[in-house]
This record gives structure tokens, C-alpha cells and sequence, in this order.
């Protein structure tokens, strides 16, 4: 069962949410909040598998609440979701770059929800192929001129190379296929360069990719 908790400041948009989740066999709302303070509480206190959080929202935004999250090391396990009216948003970037799994704006499909929700919380993370790439290479190269840049100096060849193919979106599977080893040995490379250079998931091990400048924008 995937523990959900919702963080928007408009009721009727959790109250939606909240009916297609719940009526997921493996999924369960166990908690809403109104903006990021009462988010950091709620997480704090229930620590659920997943977030919806809603990037722009009264007294304190989606940004700051996942800023707050993934400092602290308790909640290590939670996997954060930015919800957006904009799928071009600065502060997407931004909280992907803090630690959040990936993005979803606010009109996605209900089956691409739920397929979201699952592929975070196995720890996947939430990268579209076009829209999340396009958002990071977009951004990435302004931030990365006022933020240090991860040092990729500990990761062996191959590991930057597999970490230039999940920059490029592709799955394990396809990881695998390309470099021609099995599965299991595309993710332990995956694995292997997120605790190298301290990604939380695979969506901020393609941000370090753009910052570093293993991949280029376009």
C-alpha cells in the first residue's frame, strides 16, 4: 500500500485528487495539508511514501516545504512529487534540484498520475522523457552559474556513462539493452553513482548530469 499525503491550498483540488487515489487498490491518502508548514508537520508526523506537493502555495510554497523535507534525515524515504499549473516553472527546477523525484502539472491523465505515483515510490523516479529534460536544460544552465556543480571525479567511466543515458531518459531496461549487461548490473551502476555523488533519486542524478556538464542542453 502507497501511503500518499497532499499538500495544495485549494480544497477541491485535494478533494479530486483524493477520490481517484483512494480508490486505488494500492493507494491510500492518509493525510491533506493546506500549505508547506502544515506539509513539513504532516510528513513529519505520519511520514508517508509519497507527496503530492503543489509547487506555489500561501505563507510557505512547495518549494521551501521540500527544502525542509529533504533536510532533515528522518524523512529519507518520502519521495516528493511537484504538482504545477506550468510544466515551464523556475521553481520546478529548484525543487528538483533539492531532492524532489520528479513533476507532474496539475492536468495530467489520471492513469499518468497513478503510473507517477507508483514509479516514484519504487524509487524510479518521475522523468518524462521531453518535458522534465527540456525544464532541466533549460534552467540548469543559469542556476549552475551561482551553484556549486557536483564533482563526477569518484564515479568510474561507466557510471558516468549510464548517468549520462538516465539524463537521457531511459530506463534500466533500455540502460541495459544499450550497454549490453543485464538489467540488475545497469541498476547497481545507477545505484552506484546516486550514493557517489549523494542523489536522492534517478530525477536529481539527471539535474547533476546538466550541472556538471556530462550532458549538454540540446
Amino acid at each position: 500500500m502507497i501511503r500518499i499525503l497532499l499538500a495544495d491550498d485549494q480544497a477541491l483540488v485535494r478533494a479530486g485528487f483524493r477520490a481517484l487515489l483512494d480508490a486505488q487498490d494500492d493507494m491510500k491518502v492518509i493525510g491533506e495539508a493546506v500549505d508547506g508548514h502544515d506539509a513539513v508537520r504532516l510528513v513529519t508526523r505520519l511520514i508517508p511514501d509519497v507527496v503530492l506537493m503543489d509547487i506555489r502555495m500561501p505563507r510557505c510554497d512547495g518549494l521551501e516545504a521540500t527544502r525542509r523535507i529533504v533536510a532533515d534525515e528522518r524523512l529519507a524515504q518520502v519521495k516528493i512529487i511537484i504538482l504545477t499549473t506550468f510544466d515551464l516553472d523556475e521553481y520546478i527546477f529548484e525543487a528538483l534540484r533539492a531532492g524532489a523525484s520528479g513533476f507532474l502539472v496539475k492536468d495530467t491523465e489520471p492513469i499518468d498520475l497513478i503510473r507517477g505515483i507508483q514509479a516514484v515510490a519504487r524509487g524510479d523516479g518521475l522523468l518524462s522523457p521531453g518535458v522534465t529534460r527540456r525544464l532541466i536544460a533549460e534552467f540548469a544552465t543559469l542556476t549552475s552559474k551561482i551553484e556549486p556543480v557536483p564533482d563526477l571525479a569518484a564515479l568510474t567511466e561507466r557510471e558516468r556513462e549510464v548517468m549520462a543515458l538516465v539524463a537521457g531518459g531511459l530506463s534500466n531496461d533500455e540502460i541495459a539493452a544499450r550497454l549490453v549487461v543485464s538489467p540488475a548490473t545497469a541498476k547497481t551502476h545507477v545505484s552506484r553513482a546516486m550514493v557517489k555523488l549523494g542523489a536522492r533519486d534517478r530525477a536529481q542524478l539527471v539535474v547533476f548530469a546538466y550541472e556538471s556538464g556530462l550532458v549538454r542542453p540540446g
